[in-house]
């Protein structure tokens, strides 16, 4: 058989083999569309009556298994934390005491400041000066010395 023969034939059964799959797909076409749109109602019904009884088993899983498995990875996450690493206690009680003695340094500061400058005389009146020292002489008079045996004494 030559080449040229052998050409034509298949040519002509390929030809043949496309009408006749043409012909099934134009009789096939309305049953296949009708299958599709059972197919559709079908899986739709399907899918009305399994949805409650997967809500049911959905709620019964939360109740019962979802509080085991939650427990149990609580458990492993407890597990798997590395433990707290110590804190210093002695670094909170420095910090205290460094506080401490920082306020009463400025509260001396601050005192220090507030009070008039002893070496300035308080008063350039001169009877005032007076009457400080007869007030001074006369604390003098009444004072009390105590001796060495304890006793006391006036002057």
């Amino acid at each position: 058989m030559s080449r040229s023969k052998r050409t034509g034939t298949a040519s002509a059964a390929a030809t043949a083999a496309l009408d006749h799959a043409r012909q099934a797909a134009a009789q096939v076409k309305p049953h296949a569309s009708g299958a599709r749109t059972a197919a559709r109602r079908g899986v739709h019904r399907a899918r009305a009556v399994a949805a409650p009884q997967v809500e049911r088993a959905g709620k019964a899983l939360e109740d019962s298994v979802a509080p085991k498995v939650s427990a149990m990875l609580s458990q492993a996450a407890r597990r798997l934390e590395p433990p707290k690493a110590r804190r210093r206690r002695w670094a909170k009680a420095a910090g205290i005491s460094l506080l401490t003695a920082a306020a009463g340094a400025v509260a001396a500061v601050v005192r220090n400041r507030a009070r008039p400058d002893s070496t300035a005389p308080a008063e350039t009146d001169t009877d005032s000066a007076a009457a400080a020292a007869t007030m001074l002489d006369e604390n003098a008079r009444t004072s009390a010395d105590a001796d060495v045996d304890g006793q006391v004494r006036t002057s």
